[in-house]
Parts: C-alpha cells; structure tokens; sequence
C-alpha cells in the first residue's frame, strides 16, 4: 500500500546495505578493468573502469543519504531530513554527466590519434564478468528500490543497466578490431559516454520533478481517499492536495462532507479521528476541513443535478463539489466550485459564463457564484493541484 506506514530505521539499513554492495562490486570492477584496459590499450574499457569507480562513490554518497535522510525532525527542519536523499541524488547524477563528459574527450583523442589494441582473451573476459555482475546489480538495486520507495537506488538501477549496454557496446568494437581488423575502440568510447549521459539526464529530470513538487501517484490518492470514506458519517471528499517531504514523508489536506444535520461537535470529533488514525497508521500527516452538506432540501438537491448535467455536457472529466444554496427573498445564491484539467480548451471565463447562463435559465433569481480550479486528470480520478 502507497500510504501504509514504513519503518524508518528499517529502511535505512537496508539502503545501507545495498549501497555497501554496489561499493564492493564497482570497486572490483573498477579496478580490474581499469589495470586490464592500461594493459591492452582498451580505452573504451579503461573508461568503463572509471565509471565504475564512480559508481562506487555514487554508493557512497548514497550511503550517506541514507544516513542522514533517516534523521528525526529537529528546529530547524520541522519536516523532517528525508528529502536529503534527492538532493544526494542530484549530487551522483551530476558526478556520472561528468564522467561522460571525460571519455568523450578521450575518445575523440583516440579517435584523431588511434592506437592499435592488443587482443586478449582477459579483456573479453573482463567485459563478460562486468556484464553479468552488472545485471545482478540492476535486478538487486531495482528490488531494494521499489520495496523501500528510494529515488537514490532507482538511479543506480538505472545506470547499473546503462552500463551494461556500454560494457556490451565495448565488448563488440573489441571484437570487431580483432576478426574484422578495424579499430572502433574511440567510437565506442563515444557511445559509452553517451548512454552515460543520457542515463545520468534521466535521472535528473526524475528527481528535479521530485523537488519541484511531482503529483502524487494515483494508487495513493485512491488509498486515502478511500480510507476517509470508510468511516461512518463521511459522505464524500474533495480537494484532496498530497504534499511530499521525502520518499517516507507525506503531509495531505482534504475537504471532508458530512451532514449538515449533524451537530458541529460530532462532526469535529469524527475528523478528529480520522487525522489521528492517520498519523498512527499511515506516513500521511493528514488535516482534514469540515464541510457540512445539505442533504435533504430537495431545491437543492434537484439544482445540483441539472448543474452537475451542465457542467458534464461542457467537458465529461470535470466534476463540482461545495454546492450550496443562499435563498433570499428578491435572489438566491447558488455557490460551487468547478474542478477542471489542464488538458481542456476552455477558459475560466467559458466555464463561468456557459453554466451562469444555464443557471438563470432555470430561474432568473438565481445568481451563480463560480469558482474554477484546475486538477490534474489521471483517469476517472482528479488530483487538486497546489
């Protein structure tokens, strides 16, 4: 479950753990393809190496995030340290554009100026054992990733697999010099360099996405909208807005309709409930607004279908919720908000004027006051954006 409540402690030593492994194998790796590649003259392979022992001090700097993003919220950070974890993140995608940068330099002087490689069956098998421990590492980073929620394990699963291509596109231009006698190996370099690179740019926009403020996933959305429905005198929720602090760390708002009828202290108390059964259960610290609904006047409750009908025929994905009606003696207020996409062609002022003047054609005293929000559609579910 996207909201269930993690173990902090646990998840940090198991990122740990995982960043310790991808130090002992990128560091063998490293070494060994570094010496190899010297060796033979394999600068393609040489370049792998130094990407490895890169790797290994991505796995450093991801230790360390795991360490300090497991940190309680103190003064200072309120909040809590978990975002460190993207900001490391950053940090080793940086580093891996920097390494690609290199070997592209490298390897167009190998390219002005080639050198002949000398074949050997330790660079083959080099280039296989990289291959197969590289694998492993993608599958066992790509585990550990999706079970603790970790931005910093994802990117090196990605460029676990990244690396796997490159080590196979050096493995073929040192086979191509041996049986078709033509020296690739500077092109290859090149190419390494550039599934680097791109690896390294994926990376970036993901956690530059995190930062800036990512749309929570519509599993999580559904999960706590779900749950707030699940207790007895909730009749719906809207304006749910999910702010993230950290892969562990979510603190939400919501809109909660309950009876109008009901008296505002039970009412007060049920949201009470609910926001503390959020914190002892979930990684949500969740505030929950109060928002009574008239149920059983049936002025009302017909408008708000004809109004619902209007607002559907303009655009099947928009939705209403806050319906409420004023009446007075010479006009009535009629008070709503309209949830639209991004996606939509139309503009506020459309919105407002095409279901004004539906409004005033069901009754001429009836005065529409119209509030238009945008959301972001994923599917049948709307996400409120703040």
């Amino acid at each position: 479950m996207a909201i269930q409540k993690k173990n902090t402690d646990g998840r940090s030593k198991q990122g740990k753990v995982a960043s310790l492994v991808g130090i002992v194998v990128n560091v063998i790796l490293g070494i060994g393809k570094i010496a190899i590649g010297s060796i033979f003259g394999v600068i393609s392979l040489f370049a792998d190496g130094i990407n490895n022992l890169t790797d290994s001090g991505n796995n450093i700097i991801s230790m360390i995030s795991f360490k300090l993003s497991s940190r309680p919220a103190d003064k200072e950070h309120p909040y809590g340290h978990e975002r460190v974890e993207y900001i490391c993140a950053l940090a080793v995608s940086f580093l891996i554009l920097l390494v690609a940068f290199d070997t592209i330099k490298e390897s167009i002087t190998r390219i002005i100026e080639p050198t002949e490689i000398e074949f050997s069956i330790f660079v083959i098998v080099a280039l296989c054992v990289s291959i197969v421990a590289k694998f492993g590492l993608f599958f066992y980073y790509k585990g550990v990733a999706k079970k603790i929620d970790s931005s910093i394990l994802k990117a090196g699963a990605v460029d676990s697999l990244v690396d796997c291509i490159s080590t196979g596109v050096v493995l073929i231009s040192v086979l191509v010099g041996k049986f078709a006698k033509v020296n690739i190996d500077g092109y290859a370099g090149i190419l390494v360099a550039l599934f680097i690179g791109w690896s390294a740019i994926g990376i970036l926009r993901e956690i530059f996405s995190k930062l800036i403020g990512q749309a929570p996933d519509q599993e999580m959305i559904n999960e706590i909208k779900d749950k707030i429905k699940g207790y007895e005198g909730v009749l719906d929720v809207h304006d749910l807005a999910v702010y993230s602090y950290g892969p562990n760390k979510y603190f939400a708002s919501v809109h909660v309709e309950v009876d109008a009828n009901i008296d505002v202290l039970v009412s007060h108390e049920l949201l009470d409930d609910i926001e503390r059964d959020f914190i002892e259960t979930t990684n949500v610290v969740l505030t929950c607004h109060l928002d009574p609904v008239v149920i059983d006047d049936e002025r009302v409750n017909a408008l708000k279908v004809k109004v619902t009908e209007a607002v559907k025929t303009l655009d099947p994905d928009f939705s209403i919720h806050d319906f409420r009606m004023v009446f007075g003696e010479r006009h009535t207020n009629v008070l709503f908000d309209v949830a639209i996409h991004f996606d939509t062609k139309l503009t506020k002022d459309e919105i407002v004027n095409s279901l004004t003047d539906t409004i005033t054609a069901i009754n001429p005293q009836y005065r529409a006051i119209i509030t238009v929000e945008h959301t972001i559609d994923t599917g049948n579910e709307k996400r409120k954006l703040i």
